[in-house]
């Protein structure tokens, strides 16, 4: 009996994928994971539901396609801020600040799909390694003197589980004692860093 050839599948670097995943990111951040659907993406874009299983041949894939280029973005841009003149200033806009929806949305998708679940651990796994790395380096040399205890890594923990619950707060409009934990912040970082800088980034 002859094997079935292999289906064919579109090429990660075609304009189209990437367009693809554009319309998948918007439904994502203005209407929810729950809105991508290979129809919808297919109706949005305005190709045939066809053309999107082409590339991705199941909705995780493209989830997965989708977490990837993201990851891949927001390691470039943590390198980028914490190399700048302020790497502690730089750690708390990163985390407080994340830039759109999709963190949030990535993270209630893995609770339903463990494809995900296990891709967004490994990204965070070594985004973590990533911003520790760059940051007890840049610590060294701004010359930066931590309080007692106060390691890079306890220091990267701490400011990620703040900045995310805060922001996760936000988008729920609980913003109950934000104001006193926001002035503390502000506090230790005009402590060991001073104002924000022009070129701060």
């Amino acid at each position: 009996m002859t094997a079935a050839a292999p289906r064919r599948m579109g090429t990660e670097t075609s304009k189209t994928r990437a367009h693809l995943l554009d319309v998948a990111e918007r439904l994502m951040i203005e209407e929810g994971y729950a809105a991508v659907g290979v129809r919808r993406i297919a109706r949005e874009a305005e190709v045939a539901p066809a053309l999107v299983l082409y590339y991705f041949r199941t909705l995780d894939d493209l989830f997965l396609a989708m977490l990837r280029r993201r990851a891949d973005t927001e390691l470039e841009r943590a390198v980028r801020l914490l190399e700048g003149p302020q790497p502690l200033r730089a750690l708390w806009r990163m985390t407080s600040h994340p830039g759109n929806s999709l963190t949030t949305e990535f993270s209630a998708l893995a609770n339903h799909r463990k494809a995900i679940r296990a891709e967004l651990a490994a990204h965070s796994e070594r985004y973590r390694e990533v911003q520790l790395e760059v940051l007890a380096r840049r610590i060294d040399e701004t010359e930066v003197e931590l309080p007692p205890g106060i390691t890079p890594a306890v220091l990267l923990v701490l400011t990620n589980a703040l900045g995310r619950n805060m922001m996760m707060e936000n988008t729920m409009g609980l913003t109950a004692l934000h104001p006193e934990a926001l002035a503390f912040v502000e506090d230790f970082l005009q402590q060991y860093e001073g104002a924000t800088t022009p070129d701060a980034g």
